[in-house]
């Protein structure tokens, strides 16, 4: 049973999220520290009905139809919503709007859901997707196939694994983790990949301590094979983040060669050396830089096999995670101009006849084909490569494409990814 103090630990988390700093996580970290004596159960019932009335905020506020919603309407209504609830179970938790106003009594809630005709409402309170991004997705897409995408991201993520090679096979890890009591499942284009539908603290069991495997959404797997990098080779992850490409191509390098992972946060790059430690690795070195051409990158220049260039985005490919990116209408102009010039400046690092790879978790043309029609363009010792003959190389089960890469989470299952293989003349 919900008690009314766990609804109003959702209602002032909701609130804290709504009009903090981005992102949600942080805040949800934050709020937890705050709050030691919530246990794991009513911590994971606020941090699930919290997501849920981000994913869902459009609708949810249209039902509520009151001007700056306050948040514990805003849950009652993803309660009767999503999850199924009634006007007595509101009741019985203890939900009780703000100095008794009628129009948001839980019966009035319920009452107003029912009569909802669901095919008449306009398109973005049906999608729960921002005009800025509503837009543009039915111009590339279409408004059927936009439907069923916004309906795929404003689900919950599966938890995806990567097994690690250097110390297991992917059978041994699901033996292994099914006797830890936590069963799984391989994914179905990742050769590497394993799923569970719901999440789990995984972190704790044995298998993850031994280093085993490591959470990463199966379309980020893809990413490492697209680079396809060779034992004692130069690798560069030019956006390393917090390394979790960086652990799988060392991985499939045997431990071998040199990862040279850069990124200008230091504490993402902090963050990485025990994951390192973990994995078994030797083989990186990371490099927090200032910009795009700090003197110690351009030290490379020429030299690097390979460069995998994770590009800083809108992150619209992630909604399923982040579900308040998508109320936070970013900067386009800003982070285009940015993926321009990080892809230039990652392209003087690749050697003659060397391999640069491309991608972001967007959803959208403008950071994803047009940034590397643009760069192919200006850069005429650079072809595009097709993804389809890599993936086949690869043994990759992926019909769907062709000269990019790009997954979607109604058509795969996977996060939002696009990437794009590129290749320098030798």
């Amino acid at each position: 049973m919900v008690s009314a103090t766990l609804f109003q630990h959702a209602a002032r988390l909701l609130d804290a999220v709504r009009n903090g700093p981005p992102p949600a996580d942080r805040q949800m970290e934050s709020y937890f520290r705050a709050h030691p004596k919530l246990g794991v159960r009513n911590r994971w019932f606020v941090a699930e009905t919290v997501y849920g009335c981000l994913r869902r905020l459009r609708f949810l506020e249209y039902l509520v139809n009151v001007e700056s919603a306050p948040a514990e309407a805003l849950i009652a209504a993803y309660l009767l919503v999503v999850q199924g609830w009634d006007a007595d179970a509101l009741e019985r938790a203890g939900y009780r709007p703000a100095q008794g106003r009628a129009e948001l009594e839980a019966r009035t809630l319920e009452a107003r859901l029912r009569s909802l005709d669901g095919d008449a409402l306009p398109l973005d309170v049906q999608t729960d997707l921002p005009p800025w991004l509503l837009e543009r997705l039915v111009a590339q897409l279409g408004e059927a196939e936009t439907r069923a995408l916004a309906a795929a991201l404003n689900q919950s993520a599966p938890l995806d694994l990567r097994v690690n090679p250097l110390k297991a096979d992917r059978e041994t890890v699901m033996r292994r983790l099914a006797e830890e009591g936590f069963p799984v499942t391989p994914t179905p284009y990742s050769p590497l990949g394993l799923r569970r539908s719901e999440r789990v603290p995984l972190f704790k069991t044995k298998a993850f301590q031994d280093g085993l495997l490591e959470v990463q959404d199966e379309g980020s797997q893809l990413l490492a094979l697209l680079l396809e990098p060779k034992r004692r080779e130069i690798i560069v992850d030019f956006c390393a983040g917090g390394g979790g490409k960086t652990l799988h191509l060392g991985a499939l390098m045997a431990n071998t060669g040199t990862i040279h992972a850069f990124d200008i946060s230091a504490g993402r790059l902090e963050n990485l050396k025990p994951r390192l430690q973990r994995a078994g690795l030797d083989n990186v070195r990371t490099l927090v830089i200032e910009h795009e051409r700090d003197p110690r990158v351009l030290r490379l220049r020429g030299k690097a096999d390979r460069v995998l260039v994770d590009a800083p985005c809108s992150g619209t490919g992630t909604l399923r995670r982040n579900p308040d990116l998508k109320w936070r209408a970013p900067d386009l102009e800003r982070i285009t101009t940015a993926q321009h010039t990080i892809l230039a400046a990652a392209a003087e690092l690749v050697r003659p006849g060397g391999r640069l790879v491309y991608a972001t978790c967007s959803l959208l043309r403008e950071e994803n084909e047009d940034i590397v029609d643009g760069f192919v363009a200006a850069h005429s010792e650079y072809r595009i490569v097709p993804v389809r003959e890599v993936l086949a190389r690869r043994r990759v089960p992926l019909a769907d494409v062709d000269e990019f890469l790009r997954l979607y989470p109604h058509r795969h299952g996977t996060d939002g990814f696009f990437a794009a293989v590129l290749e320098r003349a030798g």
